[in-house]
């Protein structure tokens, strides 16, 4: 009985260290903040500069957009939220469709949720300072420093 209870102890030692080395990565999520900043009249461009924030190190970027349709005004929004679904910072850089319609008079509130073509899906939202109006479909595009 003890010689069965030994090997039975060994086999669940070596299966519990084995699983530990057979465990897949899984994406995880990321802190995001982005001051951007756009005008225009009906083409609206914008730009800015943000920060990820993933396993306790900080990634700068910079974001650079455009959209065309009805765009008047100009407002600076600072938005703050998650990147799901990274494996590495580097998976945050790409191109990100946007559309809906938004505004601000002296201050506001903005939010959109994005997603580029590795899966990654910003959700972010904060307070936009401006007077500006806008039904358009665009793109920003984020790149790593």
């Amino acid at each position: 009985m003890k010689k069965y209870l030994k090997g039975t102890m060994f086999a669940a030692a070596l299966a519990l260290a084995s699983a530990g080395l057979a465990t897949p990565s899984l994406a995880e999520t990321g802190q995001v903040a982005v001051v951007f900043t756009k005008g225009g009249l009906i083409v609206g461009v914008g730009g800015g500069e943000g920060v990820l924030v993933f396993r306790g190190k900080k990634y700068p970027f910079t974001v650079s957009g455009m959209s065309v349709g009805f765009t008047i005004g100009a407002s600076t929004t600072k938005f703050v939220g998650r990147a799901l679904n990274l494996n590495s910072p580097g998976d945050l850089a790409g191109s990100y469709a946007t559309g809906g319609a938004g505004g601000a008079l002296a201050a506001g509130a903005g939010g959109v949720q994005l997603q580029n073509a590795k899966g990654v899906i910003l959700q972010l939202s904060g307070p936009k300072v401006g007077v500006e109006a806008s039904a358009a479909v665009g793109g920003v595009t984020i790149t790593m420093k």
